[in-house]
């Protein structure tokens, strides 16, 4: 086993590979940008060394900075985690130079599966089941357009050397694919340096069900049973399970003889993923599951695999690159109950799933009830670096009934001020009838996408939670003073007080009577109602109103406030009672940045005119492709940003001339 390893990544996956390591008494050694100097890896890890700014290119990317902190530090083997570097064969041919240890396969392993087309070849050879579609080298577009029309809409047009959803679009007609494949060649440059694509059938009930792969350096290989990752929203996973819903025995026997034949087809060795798509339209049959691609590396949702089978995969990994053969045979492996885990993203789900960024000025996850995998603390930035993860929230439960309902539970007592998160939105489709009954296909999240996302009304219970707190009485007493205790309270009669809050969008006036002895009577929209506040422990308020005891968390920060209850975060802001009602007037005029990114695209100039919801420009961030609209018919008055220009959040990019002044 090692003494000292390096982990060339951040966040999340640096912190788990930690946990392992120092649970097997091996030190570990981490690298950081600029941005991360303060990061929770940079904190758990034994060493920690800088290599570079901000950006990924400048800092996780650069292999020469890594292996000479591996020299500096003695770190004798590099764990990649996931992306960056984790699938790079130069990265791993430049250690071997070294005499560092690659955890993970061999260069020729990567190289084998690191093209899409290649791959699939190759997976043909090996007797691999392969789906429809072109897989060549040409790239001539017209050339590509007939090839889809004889694979027959819709097709998939997929970045070759892709990953991650990026650089893959369908298309339904022939009349949209130039433009599609423009986009997927842009985006599979800009996330992977190659713009080259394959094309394939489009399977209209699709399951995406991959299989868990290892192998060592004895020519061993075992597959650790299926996971389902069918829950997507951009071909990006949202929710995994393992195992698969409603897998019949055969077809399990089957997948995993084929994932196990194509790791030994690449003596592969160390943990890999193959990635089946499973066409699902006459249910799961053994003659219907097509090879898509291999993760040669640890898969973010490998907690699922972890939790049925009792193994730990990143101990397997160090032990195999160490020298040592599979801790187990085929045999000695099987599935104990279910597991499923959520990414928890600062991302806006209302609003197209854009990335957020900002403070985690308040941060409670499930600890108690669920395993979670986080790179973040209460107070640290999501910055518009890295991928905007904030934890991974996995459980385990006898039956999928059992873990699903811990799942939700665990969502609804997650707690996020400061940042916007999809934490709605997961246990929304935590309560979709279909996915509790296992009826999931990449398509459900694009089909019932409306009500996954709608925004419930504020509870009148926050409502009033909200204005107690903006009102400072739910303050707790400081020091002996006994007026302390008597917050709100007046003499002679009961005090009267009102909360000016901002509750989406609209002002409200929240009129509060303090009765004396933690008691108020709120003036809501359905009426006056009493509340007692029974204990204010933090931010978590339990009170009793009309009879029913319940609990809420109130959080300031910094912005407004943030209420937390039954399993909703409700923002509401504190306008100061000057300040106009017009402001926000003529943001219709306007098309602004909704993130920081880069303007790859800008089809507008001063002149123009336009009709609502044409796309006028192209942002990237996070390096996917966000197309901004027109905000109404006009004219373009002024463009205020250039194509390759860096923005920030809010900026102006364009102004519509007012309609008088097109007129004229």
């Amino acid at each position: 086993m090692f003494k000292k390893i390096l982990i060339a990544n951040r966040g999340e996956i640096a912190c788990r590979v930690m946990e392992t390591a120092r649970e097997l008494g091996v030190k570990t050694v981490a690298v950081y940008s600029d941005a991360d100097a303060n990061a929770k890896h940079v904190a758990m890890a034994d060493e920690a060394y800088r290599i570079g700014p901000a950006p990924v290119s400048e800092s996780y990317l650069q292999i020469a900075k890594i292996i000479e902190v591996c020299k500096q530090s003695g770190a004798e083997a590099v764990h990649p985690g996931y992306g960056f570097l984790s699938e790079n064969p130069d990265f791993v041919d430049a250690l071997d130079a070294a005499g560092i240890t690659f955890i993970g396969p061999s260069a020729d392993a990567i190289r084998a599966m690191g093209l899409k087309d290649a791959a699939k070849a190759l997976m043909e050879k090996a007797g691999v089941p392969v789906g429809p579609g072109y897989h060549r080298e040409t790239q001539d577009p017209g050339f590509l357009q007939i090839q889809a029309g004889k694979i027959g809409y819709p097709v998939l047009i997929k970045a070759r050397a892709g990953g991650g959803g990026k650089g893959m679009r369908k298309v339904e007609r022939a009349e949209d694919f130039i433009s599609a494949l423009k986009s997927a060649q842009r985006e599979g440059e800009a996330s992977f340096g190659d713009g080259r694509v394959l094309i394939e059938k489009y399977v209209a009930k699709p399951r995406h069900i991959e299989i868990q792969v290892f192998g060592d350096n004895h020519g061993n290989a075992v597959h650790l049973f299926e996971r389902d990752c069918s829950l997507q929203r951009r071909h990006q996973k949202v929710i995994e399970e393992a195992p698969a819903p409603d897998m019949p025995e055969e077809m399990r026997t089957a997948m995993g003889e084929a994932a196990v034949k194509a790791a030994k087809a690449i003596n592969y060795s160390g943990a890999g993923t193959i990635e089946f798509i499973v066409d699902v339209s006459e249910g799961l049959r053994a003659d219907r599951f097509y090879f898509m691609e291999m993760n040669t590396r640890l898969q973010v949702e490998h907690p699922v695999t972890e939790l049925i089978t009792g193994q730990d995969l990143v101990e397997w990994q160090l032990r195999v690159a160490s020298g040592e053969p599979l801790p187990k045979a085929q045999d000695d492996l099987s599935i104990n109950g279910w597991a499923f885990e959520a990414r928890l993203y600062a991302e806006d789900a209302p609003k197209g799933f854009l990335p957020a960024i900002g403070t985690l000025e308040h941060l409670v996850l499930p600890e108690t009830q669920a395993r979670v995998d986080s790179g973040v603390r209460a107070g640290d930035e999501i910055s518009p670096y890295y991928d905007p993860m904030i934890a991974k929230v996995i459980v385990h439960g006898p039956s999928r009934d059992a873990a699903l309902g811990k799942l939700l539970a665990s969502l609804e007592a997650t707690e996020v001020a400061g940042c916007v998160t999809n934490a709605g939105f997961l246990a929304a489709l935590c309560r979709h009838e279909g996915f509790a009954q296992g009826d999931v296909d990449t398509g459900l999240i694009d089909r019932e996408l409306e009500s996954l996302i709608a925004e419930p009304g504020m509870p009148e219970d926050a409502m009033a939670l909200a204005a107690l707190t903006a009102l400072g009485l739910t303050r707790p007493a400081e020091g002996n003073d006994p007026f302390e205790t008597l917050a709100g309270w007046r003499i002679w009669s009961a005090s009267r007080q009102f909360a000016l809050l901002e509750i989406a969008g609209e002002r409200r006036d929240v009129e509060v009577h303090a009765q004396g002895q933690n008691k108020f009577t709120v003036h809501l929209s359905s009426g006056r109602k009493d509340f007692t506040l029974v204990q204010v422990d933090g931010s978590t308020i339990t009170y009793d109103s009309n009879g029913h005891r319940a609990s809420g968390s109130v959080v300031h920060d910094g912005k407004g406030l943030t209420v937390f209850m039954s399993g909703h975060a409700f923002t509401v802001g504190l306008p100061d009672a000057l300040s106009s009602d017009e402001e926000a007037a003529g943001a219709g005029d306007q098309l602004i940045a909704p993130m920081p990114g880069l303007v790859k695209m800008l089809n507008a100039k001063v002149g123009d005119s336009v009709t609502k919801d044409q796309p006028l420009i192209i942002l990237e961030a996070m390096k996917m492709e966000h197309t901004l609209k027109a905000p109404r018919d006009g004219v373009i008055g002024e463009v205020m940003v250039n194509e390759g220009e860096q923005v920030t959040d809010g900026t102006i990019l364009l102004v519509l001339a007012e309609e008088a002044d097109a007129a004229a």
